[in-house]
């Protein structure tokens, strides 16, 4: 599994939304087989951009309200907030090249 923190609805404002850096948000499920899988890109991913970003999971099971808000329907479904809002996002499998590329955009 990914070494990436999980967050829930209770940290989720301080960690994602209050973050002083870009955070893309995972949404994901543990019976999902594309979640698992990117799981070692977005690994990748974080050890490329060091502490210029955050990457976090949000277990969709655990937390169907904060998914719901963000209109989550498919996953795993990859957010990337700055400043408090959503700014850009992905849904599906991607390299990590694609996923670094959007999250150095909002750097």
């Amino acid at each position: 599994m990914s070494a990436a923190a999980a967050v829930t609805a209770a940290d989720f404002e301080t960690t994602v939304l209050k973050s002083e850096v870009p955070v893309l948000v995972d949404f994901w499920a543990p019976w999902c087989g594309p979640c698992r899988r990117i799981a070692p890109e977005l690994d990748a991913v974080a050890e490329q951009l060091g502490d210029k970003v955050k990457i976090v999971k949000l277990n969709v099971d655990e937390e169907p309200d904060l998914a719901g808000q963000y209109g989550i329907q498919s996953i795993p479904a990859l957010l990337i907030f700055k400043g408090g809002k959503q700014v850009d996002g992905m849904v599906g499998l991607a390299p990590r090249q694609v996923i670094a590329e959007k999250l150095t955009a909002h750097i």
